[in-house]
Order: structure tokens, then C-alpha cells, then sequence
């Protein structure tokens, strides 16, 4: 590959961030949201999106919970990092996951979300996860114990 291919900004990875937002009483239970749109349309998957240039990781965090659930979170910590090529059908996409904190608000759905719902991370046997959340969730139930920091080969 030159080093033209190389620095050319369209085959670089494209960040994004996933939020895992646990009940208060329960952090076994997080929030999911079924899309509206594909990639994984009808599927569950964590609350996110892209991060904007020019834009930290915190705020898009911040931003699109605003976005999608109506309500304003503190990010709290940082589960991982996601990045292997092949977790998104549009590219290679990569996931700032971090967990974060309600802050004020309540809980609806918001832009391109079909429904809110929680559900508890020791059994998502029967729930159709998009992407790479599954193991995002594993390990959010891993780090429940441990903490530690994940990433996609880990």
C-alpha cells in the first residue's frame, strides 16, 4: 500500500461510542434499544452513535443519549474499546463503550429508536442483538466482578 492509501482518511476506522446504562437498584439490568433503521433493523443493540469531528468521546455520549432517550447522562467509565473490522456491516466502525449514569430526565425514545428496554445481562438468550453487543454485554457482566478493560480480541 503507498503512503498516499495510507493517509487517506477514507479507510481509516470511524469512531463511534456504545452507552451501557444500568438500572440504579440493579446494574445486572441495562437499558437496550430496538433500531428503527439498518444496519440490524428490529434488533436490540446499546444506545450510541458516531462521534463527530471535532467532538470528544464524553460529549458524543452525552449527546446521543440526549438524542435517543431523551435524557442527560455522565459517562462513568470506560468498558472498552471495540474494533475489530468486521462488528458493523457498513465498515470498519469502530466502539468507544462506556457505562454512564442518568443525570436528569426521563427515559423515552428518542430519533430512529423503535423501543426502550431493560433487560438483565445473565440471560440475552432470546434477545436479537446487533452488532457486537452481545459480547459487549458479556463483558459489561465481567467487569461487573472485576472490573478490568475490554477490547475486541480480549
Amino acid at each position: 500500500m503507498s503512503n498516499a492509501n495510507k493517509n487517506d482518511k477514507s479507510s481509516n476506522p470511524v469512531p463511534t461510542i456504545d452507552i451501557i446504562l444500568s438500572e440504579n437498584s440493579n446494574r445486572n439490568k441495562v437499558l437496550i434499544i430496538k433500531r428503527k433503521k439498518d444496519p440490524f433493523k428490529d434488533y436490540f443493540s446499546l444506545p450510541g452513535g458516531f462521534v463527530y469531528e471535532g467532538e470528544k468521546v464524553e460529549d458524543a455520549v452525552r449527546r446521543e443519549a440526549e438524542e435517543e432517550l431523551l435524557v442527560k447522562v455522565e459517562p462513568t467509565d470506560i468498558l472498552g474499546v471495540y474494533s475489530d473490522p468486521n462488528r458493523d456491516p457498513r465498515g470498519h466502525i469502530m466502539s468507544i463503550t462506556f457505562t454512564a449514569k442518568i443525570t436528569s430526565g426521563e427515559l423515552k425514545a428518542g430519533e430512529g429508536i423503535a423501543e426502550l428496554r431493560w433487560i438483565d445481562t445473565n440471560n440475552l438468550t432470546n434477545i436479537k442483538l446487533g452488532f457486537d453487543h452481545s459480547k459487549i454485554l458479556t463483558n459489561y457482566q465481567t467487569w461487573l466482578k472485576n472490573r478490568g478493560t475490554y477490547w475486541s480480541s480480549k
